[in-house]
């Protein structure tokens, strides 16, 4: 059993990366209030529910996964760094933001910022797992 101190470091550590995505998203433009309450609602929501997917993902998957987990891992992780190097060298003007047709930065939209909130909070989930 974890103590509450642990808890409230795990808590802390496992929530940096959307407190840094959150930032990050806030100094790209000026959000309004309904736009910023938004924003933290979405990063809480799925920051919350993460840890309960990842544990249910776990109790479900442990018999059948547990020879070869690493390997998964190894995989996501390998993937996903594949793609930020992929992003990093791409030109620059393949990287010109798109807008939708209202003119609003695609980068703004609800899909982008869950997009942003869930991989953030992968870890999170794997937490839950663990």
């Amino acid at each position: 059993m974890m103590s509450p101190v642990a808890i409230a470091v795990l808590s802390v550590s496992m929530s940096a990366d959307a407190f840094a995505a959150a930032i990050g998203r806030g100094a790209q433009h000026r959000p309004t209030v309904p736009q910023a309450l938004r924003s933290g609602l979405v990063f809480g929501v799925i920051e919350a529910v993460t840890p309960l997917i990842g544990f249910a993902l776990g109790v479900a998957a442990a018999g059948f996964v547990a020879a070869i987990d690493h390997w998964i891992a190894f995989g996501l992780l390998g993937a996903v760094g594949a793609k930020m190097i992929w992003e990093a060298l791409k030109r620059e003007e393949e990287t010109v933001e798109a807008t939708d047709a209202g003119g609003k930065a695609a980068s703004r939209g609800l899909l982008a910022l869950v997009a942003t909130a869930v991989g953030t909070s992968i870890d999170a989930g794997a937490v839950g797992v663990g």
